[in-house]
């Protein structure tokens, strides 16, 4: 595994789980990024300017965070940009079906001690090693 890097891993886990517990502490909501989205297409009367916030904070810290490292990640280099749009629309319509997302779920629902977001970041798990699999092996895509 060439590309671990425990420091800046820590760090990141360290920001989200902060991220997370203030805006429950705070604002009494669950940092799930699928459903803070999707709110703002609900448009409800006085709900709108904290997704604005929290998904424009996410937007400014990766923003920043490419300042300060000097290169910004590529999302997936040498592979096919049908591949990832496709993988982004199952990701939408999986959301949608488990109710949440990984951050919702498996950072937040754990941490509550959650059975519902046991079994979604299991399965969410479970289908990430199968499609990883199978874009390796069929695709032959590395």
């Amino acid at each position: 595994m060439s590309d671990f890097t425990p420091i800046s891993a820590l760090a990141g886990g360290l920001l989200i789980g902060t991220g997370a517990t203030l805006l429950l502490w705070l604002n009494g909501r669950i940092a799930g990024v699928s459903n803070i989205a999707s709110g703002l297409l609900s448009w409800k009367r006085g709900d709108a300017l904290w997704r604005v916030v929290f998904l424009g904070g996410l937007i400014i810290g990766a923003y920043t965070c490419n300042r300060i490292i000097g290169t910004a990640p590529v999302a997936r280099a040498g592979f096919p940009p049908a591949l990832l749009a496709a993988g982004g629309l199952l990701v939408g319509y999986g959301t949608s079906l488990g109710s949440g997302c990984t951050s919702g779920h498996g950072v937040c629902g754990l941490g509550r001690l959650s059975p519902r977001s046991l079994v979604a970041t299991i399965v969410f798990l479970i289908a990430g090693i199968a499609t990883a699999t199978i874009v390796r092996q069929v695709f032959g895509i590395h």
